[in-house]
Formats: structure tokens, sequence, C-alpha cells
């Protein structure tokens, strides 16, 4: 992938500008911190992309997959799946239908609810969810643009808006990253 070249001024740093000189300058923060949050979205869902292209998976059936690799048994309920991944079950069942077609899960009956359905990880699954890490870990993970310490001053705000937005209950305990 050849890297994107460089824009001579920072688009958000003008967008702010003009949000300020047209007289929201009260929210032009806001605005350039969700218009950066954005385009960081981008930068790093295209180097994740670019990682996983040789398995074949996208990023939704790397996350169910290894989802079901860190289960104990190698499988989950759909319900439970979807609540862990905090999306919709219907794209957790289209991301099951794609992975089943591939042979890297299968659905199996839950052995006492038999309303419920499990998503078992095939050794397929295994196998490729391991490869894919491998390159997620050397392309992305180990160098996401940050030193370490400026990492942990993002994770600890990113948390910290996650948990304001309803995302998830921290309570009074402090995060990990912080």
């Amino acid at each position: 992938m050849a890297e994107p070249r460089p824009l001579p001024l920072d688009p958000i740093g003008e967008a702010h500008r003009q949000w300020t000189e047209h007289g929201w300058g009260d929210v032009a923060d806001g605005m350039a911190t969700v218009t950066s949050l954005v385009r960081a979205q981008q930068i790093v869902m295209a180097r994740v992309d670019e990682a996983l292209r040789p398995s074949g998976l996208t990023f939704s059936r790397y996350e169910l997959l290894m989802l079901l690799s860190f289960s104990k048994r190698g499988s989950l309920p759909m319900a439970l799946a979807s609540a862990r991944l905090q999306v919709h079950p219907t794209s957790v069942t289209n991301t099951v239908d794609r992975l089943e077609a591939a042979h890297l899960v299968r659905r199996v009956p839950h052995p006492s609810d038999r309303r419920a359905t499990l998503i078992e990880i095939t050794d397929a699954g295994r196998k490729l969810v391991d490869q894919a890490t491998v390159e997620l870990n050397e392309k992305v993970f180990a160098h996401p643009g940050l030193p370490p310490d400026r990492l942990r001053l993002l994770l600890g705000l990113l948390a910290e808006f996650r948990s304001a937005s309803g995302d998830f209950d921290s309570g009074d305990t402090p995060t990990q990253w912080g």
C-alpha cells in the first residue's frame, strides 16, 4: 500500500478556524474532536484492512473469531456474542453466515436451551484467526502511531468518554489505562 501524501495543512484545524470565524467558536472544539475521531478511525481501519487482506477476513469477522477463540469452549450463544461485540444481533447473524460459508465457524444447538444456538469456531477458523493476529500484531498493534505513554493517556481518555456515553459502567473503579 502506498503511503498517503500529507496535506499541506490540517483540514480539521482549518475547519476549527472556520467554525470559530463563523461564530460557532463555543462548539469548535467539539466539532474538531468528533471530526478527528472519525478521521482517526478511517486511518486505523485502512491499516487493519491492509493487514487482514491476506486472510480474507473483515475486522468484524476477525473480532468474532477472536471472541470465540478466547472463550473456554470455543463457542458462545449468538446473543452473548452480540452483546460482547456490542453489535446488533442481525450483524452477528450476517457475520456468522459468512464465516459458516467459509467453514470457519458452525452453528450448534445449545446443550441446555433449545431456543438458543451456539456459534463454534472450527479448527480452520482457529488457524486463520491465529495467522491474522500475527499480521495485525506486527503491522498495526505493535506500532499504533503513538509512544506508549501517549497511548495509555489516549486509552484512559477514550475509556472515560465511552463510560460517560453509557458504553459500560465503570463505577468508581479507575480504569487500567490511567
